[in-house]
């Protein structure tokens, strides 16, 4: 096992469990107790974690990004959800965009039924999904600077092959929802993509599990004008509903 799948699977199981042991992690993964402490030295560093004594417990006063492995596996209930209702939303012969988030990843699996399916993507992990999945949908990568925590495509080279394109509906996710303030990511090249994904489609839907709303991010990724459609996985307070009436957004839930 490579150092950072090693690390990677000391993140997940800390993220379960909230605190490891070294001596446990020792003989679970084959190698030293030094070499345990200086992986949970480097996840202390990247704001994982808090060492302790013969371990480390997960940090609970900061909300790092995890790494892509790790959340797909986080909220999968609510992302079963959310893909569930967007698939009803895709027709036959569509053209659509996906980002590179866990709940794209979700999506898409659900869309394998589909046929004659335009899927533009700047998510590695999308592209590898559906190129086994179906044979007769068109496929386009978006190019650009992969970002290994989160297996997504970045940056200008991103924006420019997005900007050469007009699909039916972009389909994005954030990491908060405010009414205030709009919608995040909690970095700022996933949200220039993200904006420019919306800019670029007819239909303009926002995938968001309940947890995100009511929370401010990072990386502003746009204003409720900037979106059609609101897709979560139950139904929002009466508020937030009274809310997306007012802005004229069609909020999906399941009923």
């Amino acid at each position: 096992m490579f150092t950072i799948e090693r690390r990677n699977a000391i993140l997940e199981k800390l993220q379960a469990e909230k605190r490891v042991v070294v001596s446990e992690l020792s003989q679970i993964y084959e190698v030293s107790e030094e070499t345990i402490r200086r992986d949970l030295e480097k996840l202390e560093q990247d704001g994982f974690a808090i060492k302790s004594y013969g371990g480390a417990v997960m940090n609970e006063n900061v909300k790092p990004e995890f790494p892509f492995n790790i959340r797909k596996k986080m909220n999968i209930a609510e992302k079963q959800k959310i893909a569930e209702l967007i698939n009803g939303m895709i027709k036959n012969g569509d053209q659509i965009i996906l980002d590179a988030s866990s709940t794209a990843v979700s999506i898409v699996k659900k869309l394998k039924d589909k046929k004659d399916i335009t899927l533009i993507t700047n998510s590695a992990e999308i592209l590898i999904e559906a190129s086994t999945m179906v044979s007769d949908w068109r496929i386009l990568s978006t190019g650009g600077n992969l970002v290994e925590s989160s297996l997504a495509l970045v940056g200008v080279h991103t924006d420019r092959m997005l900007q050469s394109y007009y699909v039916d509906k972009a389909i994005i996710s954030a990491k908060a929802v405010s009414k205030e303030h709009g919608f995040f990511d909690s970095d700022e090249l996933h949200a220039a993509n993200k904006r420019t994904m919306l800019q670029n489609a007819r239909e303009k839907i926002l995938a968001a599990d309940s947890s995100k709303f009511g929370k401010t991010g990072f990386a502003k990724i746009g204003n409720f004008a900037d979106i059609t459609t609101v897709v979560t996985d139950k139904a929002p307070s009466k508020d937030w509903q009274e809310f997306f009436k007012e802005k004229e957004i069609t909020c999906i839930y399941p009923e």
